[in-house]
C-alpha cells in the first residue's frame, strides 16, 4: 500500500492481493541485509481475507512503527501478520504461499491495529500507525535476526537541515514495496530492498514541517519508494534512527519525489508513548542526530 496525491488530495493506492502486485524501493536499490527490524506486514478483515500489505520497524520486541493509512480502520482491515525475512515472498506464485508462510501464516501476528488520525488533513495527515504484537518478538521468528530501530529526537530533522544544508543530508528508504510501476508492467519482489534518497524541502505547501521531501530519481545513485513500502522507514544517513515514515507519492506509478511523515515531531512521539505505554515507551531508542 502506498499513498499518492494531486492536486492536494490524497488518493489511495491499495495494493490487493492477486490483483495489482504489491510493490518495494525503486531505482538503484540493494537487498538491504542490514536492517533486520524492516518487516513485511500483510492485513486481514474479520473473515482473515488479505486486506493489503505495508512496511514498517521494530522500536521494542513488541512495538512495530509503521504508517497511519496502513492501520486506517476504513481498509477493513482488524489483524495482521508479520515476517522479517529478507526475501519474504520468494516463491509466492500468487496462489500458492511462500516458504516462510507469506501471505497465510506466520508467528508473528497483531490484532492490535492503532492510526494516530489518518486522514487527518494536508499536510498534516496523521499517517502514523502502531501495532502491538500479540507476543514479543523472539530471534528466529520469521526471520528475525534482533536489533530494534530508534526514534530521531523531537526537532532532529529541523536541526539537522539547518546546520547542515539540505544537500549534504542524505537518508536510507528500507521496504518490501514495487520495485518498477509503470502503465505497462510491475515489479514486485517482496523482498527488503533499500536505496538512498536526499533530502529537498522540509518546509513547503506540501511538507509544512509534517513531511519530509526527498528524491525518488534513480539518478545520481538515488533510489525512490513504491507501493508496498508504506510505512517503512526513512533513517539517517547509515544509522538506525527514524526521522519519518513512508507515507505518500505525486504519482501513481511512482516517479518524482517522494513524501515521508515525521515521527521527529512531539505530538507524535507523545501519541506513541501513549498508545504503547510507559512500561514499553522506556524501551523505544530516542536518538539525537
Amino acid at each position: 500500500m502506498r499513498r499518492f496525491t494531486a492536486l492536494f488530495a490524497l488518493l489511495a493506492a491499495v495494493l490487493v492481493l492477486g490483483a495489482v502486485p504489491a510493490g518495494a524501493i525503486t531505482g538503484n536499490y540493494t537487498d538491504d541485509t542490514i536492517h533486520p527490524y524492516v518487516g513485511l506486514i500483510a492485513f486481514y478483515d474479520k473473515d482473515d481475507v488479505f486486506t493489503h500489505r505495508c512496511s514498517g520497524s521494530l522500536l521494542t520486541p513488541t512495538v512495530f512503527l509503521t504508517a497511519g493509512h496502513c492501520t486506517d480502520a476504513t481498509t477493513g482491515a482488524t489483524h495482521a501478520r508479520i515476517w522479517f525475512q529478507q526475501d519474504a515472498g520468494v516463491g509466492f506464485d500468487g496462489t500458492n504461499p511462500a516458504p516462510s508462510g507469506y501471505p497465510v501464516s506466520s508467528d508473528v501476528t497483531s490484532s492490535h491495529l492503532y492510526n494516530y488520525g489518518y486522514p487527518f488533513g494536508f499536510p498534516d495527515t496523521h499517517d502514523v500507525g502502531i501495532v502491538i504484537l500479540d507476543k514479543p518478538i523472539a530471534v528466529g521468528d520469521e526471520g528475525f535476526v534482533g536489533g530494534f530501530a530508534s526514534l530521531a529526537s523531537v526537532g532532529s530533522l529541523d536541526r539537522l537541515a539547518t546546520k547542515r544544508g539540505q544537500q549534504d543530508v542524505t537518508f536510507t528508504a528500507s521496504g518490501y514495496g514495487l520495485s518498477l510501476s509503470n502503465p505497462v508492467k510491475t515489479v514486485s519482489f517482496r523482498k527488503r530492498l533499500m536505496a538512498t534518497e536526499q533530502l529537498i524541502n522540509l518546509r513547503s505547501h506540501l511538507t509544512d514541517g509534517f513531511n519530509i521531501q526527498t528524491t525518488a530519481n534513480p539518478g545520481n545513485g538515488k533510489g525512490g519508494t513504491c507501493g508496498g513500502d508504506s510505512g517503512g522507514p526513512l533513517l539517517y544517513d547509515s544509522t538506525n534512527t527514524i526521522v519519518a515514515v513512508n507515507s505518500f507519492g505525486l504519482n501513481q506509478w511512482c516517479r518524482g519525489n517522494d513524501f515521508m511523515y515525521r515521527v521527529d515531531q512531539a505530538a507524535v512521539q507523545a501519541w506513541i508513548r501513549a498508545t504503547i505505554g510507559e512500561a514499553q515507551w522506556s524501551l523505544v531508542r530516542v536518538a539525537n542526530l
